[in-house]
């Protein structure tokens, strides 16, 4: 299937590793012009050199931290200088530390809510208006499976991971009229960088092994594996398409089935 994506452009953030490098990769393939950012310089060269060889696509790699206004502005700013426009938004960041309640401060929360709600708020308020002039547009947030299946000693991600899919559908009924699609992914259990620190703070607890955590994930999901990161690219770049022109407002489960909810 065509995704219409050819010479769109999209900003990708967090995109140096794991879920943002795989939407990355899974955007480029089909011929997207991608700027992506993270915060270290030396990771997110290699990752623009990567994509640049495994997709012939251009790349725009912009140093940025999503829990700072100002790189947010500057990030939009030299994709802008680049491209002349943002097509399509992937919505990203690190997820917040592993932990119980009572392992937490309040200046941990405060932290966590700068790196998942208000990264996403203001890199909304950045582009939504020059998708407004550009006559439509994106948005896909990626979130977590904890969004309907709340995950042990993840209280931080348990919590605040709903305020976004509460942005998302409040602007996919606010921004239809502009032609701006909104949408949310969660994934789950996906062998990522992220998912192997989860493994191992597991393992210390439990006194077990990386490898035995991972087993122990694996019999609970009904495909009975772990995803890979471009399993859940594809899904990413599909709903960021124009293939997906009449899908706004889901939260699209990318977890081999793992929640048990009936949506």
């Amino acid at each position: 299937m065509d995704l219409m994506l050819k010479d769109k452009v999209a900003l990708v953030t967090a995109a140096s590793r794991g879920l943002g490098y795989a939407t990355a990769q899974a955007l480029a393939q089909e011929g997207t012009k991608v700027a992506i950012c993270a915060r270290q310089a030396d990771a997110l060269q290699a990752a623009a050199r990567d994509l640049g060889k495994e997709t012939g696509s251009e790349t725009l790699p912009v140093i940025a931290d999503v829990s700072r206004a100002n790189d947010i502005e500057r990030l939009v700013h030299e994709t802008l200088a680049q491209w002349g426009r943002i097509d399509a938004l992937f919505l990203n960041a690190g997820g917040p530390p592993t932990g119980h309640f009572l392992n937490f401060t309040p200046e941990d929360w405060e932290h966590a809510f700068q790196l998942t709600i208000q990264s996403a708020v203001r890199l909304a308020y950045a582009v939504i208006p020059l998708m407004q002039k550009q006559g439509g547009g994106s948005i896909l947030a990626n979130t977590s499976i904890t969004v309907h299946h709340p995950l042990d000693n993840l209280t931080l991600s348990n919590s605040l991971r709903l305020a976004v899919v509460g942005l998302v559908k409040s602007l996919s009924i606010e921004l239809g009229p502009d032609n701006i699609r909104v949408n949310a992914i969660a994934p789950g259990w996906t062998r990522t960088e992220r998912v192997n620190e989860i493994l191992r703070a597991r393992a210390e607890q439990n006194t077990t092994t990386l490898n035995d955590e991972a087993a122990k994930l694996a019999a609970g999901v009904p495909l009975r594996r772990m995803g890979d990161p471009l399993e859940f690219g594809r899904a990413a770049a599909f709903l960021l398409s124009p293939a997906a022109s009449y899908i706004t407002g889901i939260t699209l489960l990318v977890d081999g089935g793992m929640a048990r909810a009936v949506q």
